[in-house]
């Protein structure tokens, strides 16, 4: 009897519906996760936090930022992309992470491209040059000029290698014919500590995670790399306008999901972020730090990280930079 019981209940077992998996609708049921590939402190840290509160908000549930540092952004990007492709797991992708460290490195466990799908662009930002108050430079010519009487004796920091502040900063000295120090941290915040108590004398950073020491007085603008001037900052100059145009640089930040990530669940993180960055508080955030938001859609910006891709490679290459 006991062995017609145990038959019986096992057939029945087999003749149950296999577990549907989640719907997409019904994304998101418990917190997410956001990666900032850098310490706290820097640009991305910055951006990613104001995305996490308010992105959150739209989407009904708690996002959860972690910070996971380490070789120029690149630790944190790859557990991403072994993570599941569920929804709950997303990345700050950015230039250092997608563009400028697969041809610094070489041999990064994942593919920018194949591992990702990359959902929208939040912040386009322009770099600085920033010098502890008590250096001697008050323009970029006078930094090029004090670098060019000291040679292998002035030092830059820079959130890592791999950054795109750190190819900025090689190619300022080669585009000027002089010989700087670079000197890696593991994000732009540790690396501000040590400009600001004057350890380093200088720094190329995000304009955006630098701008309230600049406003502070406690580090002192030489130059920005965007286009024009900094509307937040109209009386720094642009590198270009200070006579190197090959100086025009930007650094971005974006969400991005493991490949395979649901579509529907890929274009209601798009969908909302349009309304996050529309916002009042996050447009008036972004005029402050100096950065420029974007509408960009899924397919937008795995174009645009393709060819982020495409144009930093060779660069890095000619600049000879390497992995500190």
């Amino acid at each position: 009897m006991l062995t017609r019981r145990r038959l019986i209940a096992a057939s029945a077992a087999l003749a149950l519906p296999a577990p549907l998996p989640a719907r997409a609708d019904a994304w998101p049921s418990k917190p997410i996760r956001l990666v900032v590939p850098y310490a706290p402190g820097g640009t991305t840290d910055v951006v990613g936090r104001m995305i996490g509160e308010y992105l959150g908000r739209q989407l009904g549930q708690n996002i959860v930022v972690e910070n996971r540092p380490g070789k120029g952004a690149t630790i944190g990007t790859a557990q991403v992309a072994k993570a599941a492709p569920d929804g709950y797991t997303l990345v700050m992708s950015n230039v250092a992470a997608q563009a400028v460290s697969p041809a610094l490195y070489g041999d990064l466990d994942y593919d920018p491209l194949r591992d990702f799908v990359h959902i929208t662009l939040a912040s386009l930002n322009p770099s600085v040059l920033v010098v502890h108050p008590s250096f001697p430079a008050r323009t970029l010519a006078d930094y090029i000029g004090y670098a060019r009487a000291n040679p292998d004796k002035l030092a830059f920091a820079t959130s890592g290698p791999g950054s795109s502040n750190h190819i900025l900063g090689t190619l300022t000295g080669q585009v000027a014919g002089i010989r700087l120090v670079h000197v890696p941290y593991r994000g732009a915040g540790p690396a501000m500590q040590d400009t600001i108590a004057g350890i380093v004398p200088s720094m190329f950073d995000s304009l955006p995670s630098a701008a309230p020491h600049i406003k502070a007085g406690k580090v002192r603008a030489l130059a920005v790399s965007g286009e024009k001037r900094s509307a937040a900052f109209p009386d720094v100059p642009t590198m270009k306008e200070s006579g190197y145009p090959a100086l025009v640089s930007y650094s971005w930040f974006g969400l991005s999901a493991p490949a395979r990530t649901p579509a529907p669940i890929v274009e209601r993180i798009a969908r909302e972020m349009q309304v996050v960055l529309k916002l009042p508080v996050v447009v008036k955030r972004w005029e402050e730090i100096g950065a420029e938001s974007s509408t960009m859609t899924p397919a937008e910006y795995g174009a645009f990280v393709k060819a982020e891709l495409e144009k930093w490679s060779p660069v890095v290459k000619a600049s000879g930079a390497k992995p500190e």
